[in-house]
């Protein structure tokens, strides 16, 4: 499966199959949480919550992926990634992208 952000793939002609995505929503437990917090006021990388985001894009690229292979494509352009807070601590990251067949 070739997974690129642009709309085209050099040297590859193709035909869209349509719209696919994948998402999770992710949150880190209480003690995390907590010690987060406490980085916020001497500043600082987040690492936690960066690892968070790292396996949540991870998870949602998967998803997307497995959709992509139901419809049979060989693979997924123009993918972009969204994502936004729930609730304190918990994000939603969607993956989306145009599965494509080659011809």
């Amino acid at each position: 499966m070739i997974l690129v952000n642009t709309d085209y793939i050099t040297g590859k002609e193709f035909e869209m199959l349509g719209l696919v995505k994948g998402s999770t929503i992710q949150s880190k437990n209480i003690g995390k949480d907590i010690t987060q917090s406490f980085k916020t006021i001497v500043g600082g990388e987040l690492k936690a919550y960066n690892e968070m985001m790292n396996d949540a894009r991870a998870l949602a690229t998967k998803r997307m992926v497995e959709e992509a292979e139901g419809m049979s494509a060989d693979a997924v352009v123009n993918i972009r990634y969204a994502s936004s807070a729930i609730m304190q601590g918990a994000a939603e990251v969607i993956a989306y992208g145009t599965a494509v067949k080659f011809v």
